[in-house]
């Protein structure tokens, strides 16, 4: 079959861009940095973009151009058959899947606080309330499955679009849109009382604050931001030309990630701190603690409406990105057409995520996970793919370019024309050594071997 590609290099941007903005930037990175104390946390994030995230972007990025096939093949092709190889790119296809299937619960939540948003039925400021709120949310089985699954929906058809009729051109709207909704909450976080205490604890250095498990959370939401260690990167490089720009395009599109997550918490925290709210409110920051501020200011309604709509595009971006990995394997290593990858993929996806959408419920399923696991079914899979999966499969990728990768091949791949050459022996030095060991580093805590 003859392979894909974008329409133009602005559709790459854009759809890489929105693979890396989600839940990641908006939901996530605010409330770890506000458990973390703020900016000594965001101060040794960015070290691990621009270190870590950044050449791994740059190194699936170059092997998914120089291999034009989805992350399987892409390792087969340049690791002279050796089978340990393949198997690092379908840990990626296999971490996809898994990631989304719960990504999309979240999404749902997302969904729906935007539905309650548009016909005024959020919670009020009360105490309580929106706490109480949330919880009623999560723990009613047949409105998360319902909206999971409306979700799920959403982003097979983009996808079933295939790659310039559906992906790109859903994020050429989709970004634009995002930007735009962004600036707008912006704008009023800006006019808010809390705006200097919100700096302050952003970019303050506050390194009281700041613990070893806080370095390495950091180190771990650099993979999970940039969308890193899934093959994503790879999946979406297959389908550009030649003479694309690797090193500038994965650059560009790093900066955009990282502005992104700077932005929401410039947006949060102002909010946060004008209505005497914690910053440590933990995964609830979002879905509990700015509805109750939403519910005391002056046109709160509308701008609810704005961010959770912001929240479902950022992650209808993302969750394209993933289906898009599962489906490119089954066109690439099975021969299956994009419909029937599609089909499958996205109907795989929907059934095992309806565990996750089940997890808050108090049946006799959602107790079963907790005894075996200690963790429910969301967070069991959530604890594997993220502080597991997208790890070691960044790990597999530095190894793979660094020590298997021939090296004209490699050279050939990272631009050996390039503006950026002068920076190859940086690159090249970073996935042989600082990577693997930073990555290292990670897993052992995991296990427990610094206490």
């Amino acid at each position: 079959m003859v392979r894909a590609h974008w329409a133009s290099r602005s559709g790459f941007i854009l759809a890489a861009a929105g693979s890396a903005i989600g839940l990641g930037n908006i939901w996530k990175f605010p409330y770890i940095a506000g458990h973390h104390g703020g900016g000594a946390f965001v101060l040794i994030y960015l070290f691990f973009v621009a270190f870590v995230g950044l050449p791994l972007m740059i190194g699936e990025v170059s092997l998914g151009r120089a291999a034009q096939i989805s992350p399987v093949g892409a390792f087969r092709r340049f690791g002279a058959e050796n089978r340990l190889w393949p198997g690092i790119g379908f840990l990626g296809v296999t971490a996809a899947f898994l990631l989304l299937s719960f990504y999309a619960v979240v999404a749902g939540w997302a969904m729906h606080y935007t539905w309650e948003a548009a016909t005024g039925a959020l919670p009020g400021a009360a105490d309580g309330e929106a706490d109480q709120h949330f919880a009623a949310v999560t723990e009613n089985s047949a409105l998360c499955v319902g909206w999971q699954v409306g979700f799920m929906t959403l982003v097979t058809l983009v996808v079933w679009r295939g790659i310039r009729g559906g992906i790109e051109k859903s994020c050429r709207i989709m970004m634009p849109a995002l930007a735009l909704m962004m600036l707008y909450l912006f704008a009023h976080a800006l006019n808010s009382s809390g705006f200097a205490e919100a700096l302050n604890f952003i970019f303050g250095l506050h390194t009281d604050r700041l613990t070893a498990a806080g370095v390495l959370e950091a180190l771990g939401h650099a993979f999970f931001t940039l969308s890193l260690g899934v093959g994503g990167m790879i999946t979406y490089g297959s389908y550009l030309d030649k003479k694309t720009d690797v090193v500038g395009t994965s650059i560009l599109i790093s900066g955009l990630d990282t502005g992104f997550a700077l932005l929401a918490c410039m947006i949060f925290f102002p909010i946060v701190f004008s209505f005497g709210l914690s910053p440590e409110a933990g995964p609830g920051l979002v879905f509990v603690s700015l509805p109750i501020a939403f519910a005391q200011m002056s046109g709160g309604v509308v701008l609810a409406f704005v961010f959770f709509l912001l929240l479902v595009f950022a992650a209808l971006s993302s969750a394209v990105s993933l289906l898009e990995i599962v489906v490119s394997y089954f066109i690439d290593e099975k021969g299956w057409t994009r419909h029937q990858a599609v089909l499958v993929s996205g109907l795989g996806v929907t059934a095992f995520g309806i565990p996750s959408s089940l997890s808050s419920s108090t049946d006799l399923f959602g107790e079963s996970i907790i005894a075996i696991t200690g963790k429910n079914w969301f967070d069991s899979v959530d604890y594997l793919v993220s502080n597991w999966m997208l790890p070691m499969g960044g790990m597999g990728l530095a190894l793979f370019m660094a020590w298997r990768m021939n090296a004209a091949a490699r050279l050939e791949a990272y631009g050996d024309q390039s503006r950026w050459l002068r920076f190859y022996g940086l690159w090249l030095a970073l996935l042989k050594w600082f990577i693997p060991l930073s990555i290292f580093l990670v897993l052992l805590n995991l296990i427990g071997v610094f206490g």
